[in-house]
Order: C-alpha cells, then sequence, then structure tokens
C-alpha cells in the first residue's frame, strides 16, 4: 500500500467521523446536507413499489382499460400522484393527490408501512383539501436535542415553548386555549416547562400573578415580573378572592361600554378584546403550580377554606377568558379523589400536558377525555426523557412535544430586566411582591 493510498483511506475515515460528529452535534445541518437528499432519492425510486406493497393503489380507470386493450397491454393499478416535496429542518413534506376511491383513513393505517418502507424515524398523515393530503416524513429523532426554530417576534399571550414530535413547533396561545393543564412528576420537566412560558410572557404587555403553595419555592425567583403571588393555601384564598372582584369588575366595564340599544352594533363586544385600546384591561396570566395543595385540608376550618377556593378557581375557569383572565394549572397529581370541584376545574382547562407522571390515574386525568393513546403514550415517558410530554386539548388531537432546558437563571434574569412593564393593578397590590418586601424592610423590629 503506497502513500497515497493510506492518505486516501484517512481521507475517507476523516469525511465519515466529521459526518457523525456532525449528525450528532448539529443534527440539523447534517439533514440538510446529507439526510434529506438521500431521503428524496429513497422515496422517488421506490415511490410506486411502496404504493403497491401498502395497498395504496387503485384499479385502472375505464379509459386505462380501454387504452391497455387497444395496444394489447396490461393495465397498472392507479398509483397516488406525487406533486410536490417539500425540505424542513426535520424531515420531507410531501403533496400527494389521492386516486378516486381513497381517503385519508387509508393512508393513516398505512404509516407503520410507509415507515419502514423509506426508512424514516416517523410518518404523520394529515387533510389538505379533498382529494388531496399531505404525508410529513420525519427524518431523525427530533425530540432528542430540541433546537427551536427562529420565529418572527410572537403575538401577544402567544409563546413558542416545545418542538412537537413531527418536527412542528408547539406553541401556548392564550387566545386560542385560555385555561391549561400541566401535569408532571418531580424531574419530569414540568418547572422547565412553566419556566420557558414565564420567560417568554414576560416581556409581553400581561400581568402575571403566581400562586405557589410551596412557600412560593418555584416562582418566588420571578417576583420582580409578577404583579400578585400567594406562597401559602391561606394568601391564596385571600388571592382568589381578589381576582374574582377584578373579574367582576372588568365585566361591569364590557356592560358599560356595551350601549345596547344606543350605540352601533359594530361596537357591540362581550370581552375585553372589543373594547377600545385607551380603556382595555391589561391580560392576566395566573400560575398555579402545586394546584393539589389547594384541594387538601386538615381540620374543619381548612375545609370551608377549601370549598371556597375551590369555588373561586372554578368561577375563573368559568368565566375569565373573557375578562382576559388565563389559567396555568399545574401539579404533580390530579384527580377526582381530591374533591369536590376538582372534575369540574378539569372540565374547564382545555389544553393539557402530561409529563412524565407516577400513576395511570393522573395521566387518565389530563388525558382520558382526549384519547386512549394519548394516556398510553404519556405512562410510557421513561424517567431519563425529561421534557418529554404529551400535549393535547379537548378537541381529541394530541402529540408527544418536548420543551428546551430553560436555566432557571436565564429565566429569572429576563423576568428582571422586564420588570418595569409589571403592570399594576389596584387590586391585586396588597399581594404584589415588591410591595410585600418593601413593608417586610420597613417593618420594626421586633427584638
Amino acid at each position: 500500500m503506497n502513500a497515497s493510498q493510506i492518505l486516501s483511506y484517512v481521507g475517507f475515515a476523516l469525511v465519515v467521523a466529521g459526518l457523525l460528529v456532525l449528525r450528532r452535534q448539529r443534527p440539523v445541518w447534517y439533514w440538510y446536507a446529507v439526510g434529506a437528499p438521500a431521503k428524496l432519492a429513497r422515496i422517488v425510486v421506490t415511490y410506486r413499489s411502496v404504493m403497491e406493497a401498502c395497498g395504496l393503489t387503485e384499479p385502472p380507470s375505464r379509459l386505462r382499460l380501454a387504452l391497455a386493450a387497444a395496444a394489447k397491454r396490461t393495465p397498472s393499478r392507479m398509483v397516488p400522484r406525487l406533486s410536490r416535496v417539500r425540505f424542513t429542518a426535520s424531515g420531507l413534506v410531501l403533496r400527494i393527490k389521492m386516486q378516486p376511491g381513497q381517503e385519508v383513513h387509508d393512508f393513516e393505517t398505512a404509516t407503520e408501512r410507509l415507515r419502514h418502507s423509506w426508512r424514516a424515524y416517523a410518518v404523520h398523515v394529515s387533510a389538505l383539501a379533498p382529494g388531496w393530503l399531505q404525508i410529513k416524513v420525519v427524518g431523525y429523532d427530533v425530540l432528542r436535542k430540541v433546537v427551536m426554530p427562529g420565529s418572527p417576534e410572537p403575538e401577544l399571550l402567544s409563546v413558542p415553548v416545545a418542538l412537537r414530535s413531527d418536527g412542528d413547533v408547539h406553541t401556548r396561545n392564550f387566545r386560542t386555549v385560555p385555561h391549561e393543564l400541566v401535569m408532571g412528576a418531580t424531574e419530569s420537566g414540568k418547572s422547565v416547562y412553566l419556566r420557558g412560558l414565564m420567560a417568554g410572557l414576560a416581556p409581553q404587555p400581561v400581568a402575571l400573578v403566581g400562586i405557589d403553595c410551596k412557600w412560593g419555592v418555584e416562582l418566588a425567583p420571578f417576583a420582580p415580573r409578577l404583579s400578585a403571588l400567594a406562597c401559602t393555601p391561606e394568601e391564596a384564598a385571600s388571592l382568589l378572592d381578589a381576582l374574582v372582584a377584578e373579574m367582576t369588575e372588568r365585566y361591569e366595564l364590557i356592560r358599560s361600554v356595551q350601549q345596547l340599544g344606543t350605540g352601533p352594533l359594530d361596537s357591540i363586544t362581550s370581552d375585553i378584546w372589543g373594547l377600545p385600546d385607551e380603556i382595555r384591561p391589561v391580560p392576566l396570566v395566573v400560575f398555579i403550580d402545586e394546584v393539589a395543595e389547594l384541594f387538601l385540608t386538615a381540620s374543619a376550618a381548612d375545609e370551608k377554606r377549601r370549598d371556597q377556593m375551590v369555588t373561586q378557581l372554578v368561577r375563573l375557569a368559568q368565566l375569565g377568558r373573557g375578562a382576559g383572565i388565563y389559567l396555568e394549572v399545574c401539579g404533580q397529581r390530579f384527580g377526582a379523589e381530591l374533591g369536590k370541584g376538582a372534575t369540574a376545574l378539569r372540565a374547564q382547562l382545555t389544553g393539557r400536558i402530561s409529563h412524565r407522571v407516577n400513576d395511570e390515574a393522573t395521566a387518565k386525568m389530563a388525558l382520558g377525555d382526549i384519547s386512549p393513546q394519548a394516556v398510553l403514550a404519556a405512562t410510557s415517558i421513561a424517567p431519563e426523557q425529561r421534557g418529554v410530554a404529551v400535549a393535547g386539548d379537548s378537541s381529541g388531537g394530541w402529540s408527544l412535544v418536548r420543551s428546551p432546558y430553560t436555566d432557571l437563571a436565564d429565566a429569572v434574569a429576563v423576568c428582571a430586566d422586564h420588570a418595569h412593564a409589571t403592570p399594576a393593578l389596584p387590586g391585586l397590590e396588597p399581594f404584589r411582591p415588591a410591595a410585600r418586601s418593601s413593608a417586610f424592610a420597613l417593618a420594626p423590629d421586633k427584638d
């Protein structure tokens, strides 16, 4: 073996090693450079044979039969037409025109066969228009190392918080899904999801309120950006009463502006978003950590307070959307055994996020009314898959998501940088962390 051959082998080994490193460290770059062209070539070459093997073809039409008979040939079966292919950072998007007699369900039942035939990580099918569908071929595990794509300036009350298993961004939009239930055991990634959401809302013109009955250890670091914070069940009861009073005032404002029968019809509104900008109240997002602590009681007095808190919480969930008050309810455990009001509260929480949970009952409470498959997916999350969750809503749709890691120090820094944007709400001023800290600092020493 001469020197040139040795150099060629060494160069080849270096290229292979470089590609392996690129695949692990920069999966998106590797996909665009190597994975996507190779996957497209496989799909184009094997398209007809794969469609035939998966039973996604139709008998020839009468015209084809007549032409084949005239030419004395055997007519071939009709294959769905591949009209367009688009590259994405996670895979390929195929636009397919179905043949007469086919439906989207035919392709949905064949997703596993398509995945194995094209050596893809996952295949997702969705309808586009009558006769047209979209097949999303995912080239690699996008949830192994979450890389959030660059996005334009987010809309008000909309935060991109996670990446879905099909490569799309999962966005928490409070305008479309006003209330959400977030479940997760210890070390499941629930707190990281909460940090990302808090950091995403901090720069926006919204009021943030925290109820953290773990003495504030989860939400107190974000105090500079919070308009109100309750750290004990007693404080939570008073704060929930204040929030209901705030909601009542907002509805009275809406009613006073409606001017039914006197003003133009287009001025009538049933929520704050139809009010003029100069009088519209600031939207308000309430974060509740460890919601089970609000339901637990140890005495008759606690039980009376619990009933009052749960009643106010259910009232906010039922009526808060129109007043611009939104709930983000988090906890490790949530079930009907918590007592009266738990099921009623869950029914009002449209959005559902379930990280790894300690028991199947919690997963069923969060996702049981969405899909049995979603419950199975939530109970299958391994302990080492921190941040992986099942995201669903009451419409029945669900997907596997993973939120990017957000360091607590980074989230706190974002909240501190935007502390000046914290709205001052008169009804919640007694619960504002900054005001309470000043009061404690000026309090005389009892010693």
